[in-house]
């Protein structure tokens, strides 16, 4: 049977695998769309939510407002009441009601015969008779409000009745003095009047609110939306005035979300996309496991002959990621293909003593400059030897005519690199050399810095022999003082350990670091000195310092440095100019500290050479302690110079990033 009629290994499994992500799209799907529903249907219960907890608040405001109407028109009927006459008091009460509410068309004040006392706005009241206690009309609303508030001796609300200005209802109130009917005091409502005050204007634009009768009949709406399509709705009763009123409010059901919308269509569009895509790579997948089968052979020839050669064949893509590797290349460098391809710069096997090298050359093979007669690199295998590599490179061109990359063939010449061997291990005793008069420089600074720790220790050591000696001592100054040489004696160790670590690693240690901590102990540490020579010291912190990322023995040793140079400064000058001051303050995105002294100054021949190694203006000095003083602050980013003092002396100011 030939390869093209014989059936593909995994052929079932793979109309499986393209089943299932149909499947799963169909189901996304229908997920979504469920979603979306879903979605929709909770909208329009928070709608109706918030509908019912609007219209509950609205028939609430109607009651409140009512019950206040109410409670003063019967405030009105007890002074009426205790009063012989009355129309003064009558006409001032109704003229503030009707000011403060101006949904009350009309307030009537009829004596207990039914005669008129009073009638407001109008003298002459416009639906009840003349001297009658009914309505001229016969509307018998008015005549079971007037028989019922005069039985009950309370308010009574009448059924809504129309008139010429609209549906209206009315509130009676009679006016007892005791047990004896005196009047009935009348406050005809406006149902119109009363919905424009007491429907806000937002709750108009959101809902179309409507006051119904018993019947279910409309007597008034109100609404400042075009009416269109009304979903939900609901209806309280009105309480008060009650009496078969029902307030209903419809919410207007908006355009859509077309936010929801678009979504939806997308996501049809693209599971609709997915399917069809996925339809095509079926045939596309189809087509490829031929195109695999007819390579196979192909393949299997070619790396016959790849696994022949001697040369190690290595190719990258134009970015320098490994592409391909044979066999012999794997040899040379220890490594597994696996461990090889795909690795980017800089590669493994690369030596790091010729790093630079390395990528200066690969540079210029993937810029097209590679040396034409090939080049030598130094190369290191899995257990770390090297040996020594002759490379040619040239480009990788595809069946389509396009540069696709290098393709690098290698060679071991380490033999006849024997020779170069020689002078790089003579190389390295040079580096020793260095290396050791790096050690003496260190050993230098070392002594200078520890001068300062060990007088320290000195000095507390002889001052608890005083003290001993002496026999006037307390164990908290003795516990005190040895506190103290303990600090120092550990501040040596630290010393000595920090130099170390900067001759064994290059870089000192950074840690959040407070300056004005480290200004509090070099003047503890000095304070003693500059008491003894009547110097006082100014600590100056402006505000709230943030913490740096520093080495805070090193700073110190610093300031220490500073403070100490300017204590000797000012020995010679009058006892009432010495004063030593430090300044801490915050300047844009740094941090600066002035160290300023009141001494003679320093000459503009001396500050050109301040700061150089070995040059010291005191004759027991090294003349390092300034220069270690600039290496410590330049390492931390910042800088250290010097400034003449107004007042006579030297400022010293260091700055250093707050984020460097």
């Amino acid at each position: 049977m030939s390869d093209h009629l014989r059936p593909v290994p995994g052929q079932r499994r793979l109309n499986w695998y393209l089943t299932l992500p149909k499947v799963a799209v169909g189901l996304l799907l229908v997920l979504l769309v469920a979603l979306l529903w879903l979605l929709r249907e909770h909208e329009v219960e928070e709608q109706r939510s918030t509908l019912i907890a609007d219209v509950l608040w609205l028939e609430q405001n109607f009651r409140f407002h009512l019950d206040g109407n109410a409670e003063q028109m019967k405030q009105l009927a007890l002074d009426l009441s205790a009063e012989h006459d009355g129309r003064a008091t009558f006409l001032t009460r109704a003229r503030h009601l009707l000011k403060i509410s101006p949904e009350l068309a009309q307030i009537v004040w009829f004596d207990a015969r039914g005669k008129l006392r009073g009638a407001l706005p109008t003298p002459v009241p416009a639906r009840l008779a003349d001297g009658s206690p009914g309505d001229p009309d016969g509307n018998p609303a008015a005549e079971r409000g007037f028989e019922l508030a005069s039985k009950l001796g309370k308010p009574v609300y009448t059924d809504p009745f129309s008139t010429s200005q609209g549906a209206q209802f009315a509130l009676y109130v009679p006016v007892f003095h005791g047990l004896e009917l005196r009047g009935m005091l009348i406050a005809a409502y406006s149902l119109n009047d009363l919905l424009q005050q007491l429907v806000p204007w937002w709750f108009a634009e959101k809902y179309r609110v409507s006051v119904l009768d018993d019947n279910g009949a409309v007597l008034l709406r109100k609404s400042k939306v075009d009416a269109g399509f009304l979903s939900l709705s609901h209806e309280v009763l009105l309480e008060p005035p009650g009496r078969g009123l029902v307030l209903q409010a419809t919410a207007y059901h908006g355009a859509g979300n077309p936010v929801q919308t678009l979504i939806t269509v997308v996501i049809v569009s693209l599971a609709a996309a997915v399917m069809w895509s996925l339809w095509a790579i079926r045939g596309l997948i189809r087509r490829r496991l031929d195109a695999e089968r007819a390579l196979r052979s192909e393949h299997a020839f070619r790396k016959a002959m790849e696994d022949s050669l001697t040369v190690g064949m290595r190719a990258r893509d134009p970015g320098g990621r490994i592409t391909y590797v044979n066999p012999a290349f794997c040899r040379m460098v220890g490594l597994s293909p696996v461990e090889l391809i795909g690795q980017t710069p800089p590669m493994t096997y690369w030596a790091p003593e010729e790093m630079e090298k390395t990528v200066a050359l690969h540079d210029a093979v993937m810029e097209g400059k590679a040396p034409p007669g090939g080049f030598e690199l130094r190369f290191m295998r899995k257990d770390g030897s090297r040996f020594d590599a002759l490379v040619y490179e040239a480009p990788l061109i595809d069946a389509d005519g396009q540069h696709t990359g290098w393709m690098g063939s290698v060679r071991d010449v380490t033999e006849r690199k024997h020779t170069a061997e020689l002078a790089r291990q003579q190389f390295e005793k040079l580096q020793f050399t260095s290396r050791l008069v790096t050690m003496g420089e260190m050993a230098s600074t070392l002594a200078h810095e520890l001068n300062q720790p060990l007088a320290a220790i000195a000095s507390y050591n002889t001052g608890c022999l005083n003290k001993l000696d002496s026999g006037d001592y307390t164990r908290e100054e003795l516990s005190g003082a040895l506190t103290k040489l303990g600090v120092q004696a550990q501040r040596a160790g630290h010393i000595i350990r920090r130099v170390h670590d900067f001759v064994r690693k290059s870089e000192p240690k950074r840690a959040p670091c407070d300056l004005a901590e480290v200004i509090d102990d070099s003047i503890g540490f000095l304070g003693s000195a500059a008491k003894a020579r009547n110097i006082p010291i100014v600590r100056e912190i402006q505000g709230m310092c943030p913490k740096l990322m520093a080495d805070q023995v090193m700073l110190e040793q610093v300031l220490v440095n500073l403070m100490r140079n300017a204590i000797d400064a000012m020995e010679n000058i009058a006892p009432e100019r010495r004063r030593l001051t430090i300044k801490l303050g915050r300047l844009e995105n740094q941090m600066e500290i002035r160290v300023v002294d009141r001494g003679p100054g320093i000459s503009p021949t001396v500050q050109e050479k301040l700061f150089t190694p070995f040059f010291s203006t005191k004759p027991d000095g090294m003349g390092m302690g300034l220069n270690i003083c600039r290496s410590i602050i330049e390492f931390h980013h910042g800088r250290l110079w010097t400034e003449a003092n107004p007042e006579g002396g030297s400022i010293f100011v260091i700055t250093l990033p707050v984020d460097p």
